[in-house]
């Protein structure tokens, strides 16, 4: 299960991003998560719920999922479609000179901390 690598560098990068700028926890972090990125979110889900326990700020943190559709772009009749479906070949015209324009994705969108008062 790779997912639990990826949650694992996840949560360092948000646990470092609160400790550097001084907040007291992570409420929710945010991911953009593409459809063809070969992450299941069922197994992310799970293992960012079992590796949080872990953190210094994360530990009641939830997890939001944003799931990016594939998309692909076709160099010969300039079209798109979705990924998912048709794959590398273009539906529109039948050529394989295709590459992916979205979906591949995994980035942490956002990160929602709580802070204490201002020192003064």
């Amino acid at each position: 299960m790779h997912e639990l690598g990826i949650v694992m560098n996840v949560l360092e990068q948000v646990d470092s991003a609160a400790a550097e700028y001084k907040a007291e926890k992570v409420m929710k972090v945010t991911m953009e998560v593409g459809e063809v990125s070969s992450i299941v979110p069922d197994l992310f889900t799970d293992a960012f719920n079992w590796a949080k326990k872990k953190t210094a700020y994360l530990k009641d943190a939830e997890l939001e999922m944003i799931i990016i559709e594939g998309r692909t772009y076709c160099q010969t009749c300039g079209e798109t479609y979705k990924t998912t479906t048709y794959g590398k070949k273009c539906p529109h015209c039948g050529s394989y000179e295709t590459y992916l324009l979205t979906g591949d994705q995994v980035i942490i969108k956002d990160i929602d901390a709580l802070f204490g008062a201002p020192e003064q």
